[in-house]
């Protein structure tokens, strides 16, 4: 008996590596949508653009593969406890890659109509800004198919300094819109790039939400803590295990 409970808990724990490896995989498509995003807009190249919005259906099927399996393993394996809060917890996690997945498609689609217009605003913000959220992405991913709490934790701190760059931008184009009246339309849709970027970053926090309550069965605070104390949230989920 005890070597056939033994079977199933290994049994399980394969299945809960596939499901973080199949999160990975739909990570890595969404990481590569941003990532081709932000060279379409940096770039102006239409091409990269058009390749992005071709990529949402695949990235919306990955969904669809991820979440049947998480709902096979809820029913045929009735998990508690803290395999239950994984498998749940990857339901949400999936519905986030899937927005972010959205947000990159949209900044795509507004790449090519910016780059039919003649706009003398600098990128150079939004690049900073997109290199930032794209290296959150990278780590929350990881941290999401490694079970790392660290890795979380370190993502989640860092939201605050992309919503600082976007306040800055949404600024600087307010006041170059107000400047010069022609600006306008261009500097719209660069706003809503902005907003998008600025979006997927919040999707990456709460993925690094989930991925800490999903390994430690702690929450995050609501609120984000001033210097760096990574280490003591790792120290006390750590003890709580």
């Amino acid at each position: 008996m005890a070597e056939e409970q033994k079977h199933i808990v290994t049994s399980f724990e394969l299945d809960l590596k596939k499901l973080r490896d199949m999160i990975a995989g739909m990570g890595g498509l969404v990481e590569r949508a941003v990532a081709d995003a932000t060279t379409a807009l940096l770039d102006h190249d239409p091409a990269i653009a058009a390749s992005v919005v071709e990529m949402d259906p695949k990235i919306d099927a990955e969904e669809r593969n991820v979440e049947q399996f998480a709902i096979r393993l809820l029913a045929l394996r009735q998990p508690v406890a803290d395999d239950l809060r994984q498998v749940v917890s990857a339901l949400k996690v999936i519905t986030d890659l899937e927005r972010i997945g959205d947000y990159a498609s949209n900044v795509a689609k507004r790449s090519l109509v910016i780059n039919k217009m003649a706009s003398t605003f600098a990128l150079s913000g939004l690049g900073q800004m997109a290199r930032l959220v794209q290296q959150n992405l990278k780590t929350v991913i990881d941290a999401a198919g490694e079970a790392d709490p660290a890795k979380a934790v370190t993502v989640w701190r860092a939201d605050q300094a992309v919503d600082d760059l976007y306040n800055t931008i949404f600024r600087e184009l307010i006041t170059y819109m107000m400047e010069d009246a022609r600006s306008i339309t261009a500097c719209t849709h660069l706003l809503f790039i902005a907003k998008n970027l600025e979006r997927i970053g919040d999707h990456a926090t709460n993925i690094a939400e989930l991925t800490y309550y999903a390994v430690t069965g702690e929450s995050l605070p609501d609120f984000r803590p001033k210097g760096d104390q990574t280490s003591a949230y790792v120290h006390a989920s750590s003890a709580g295990e």
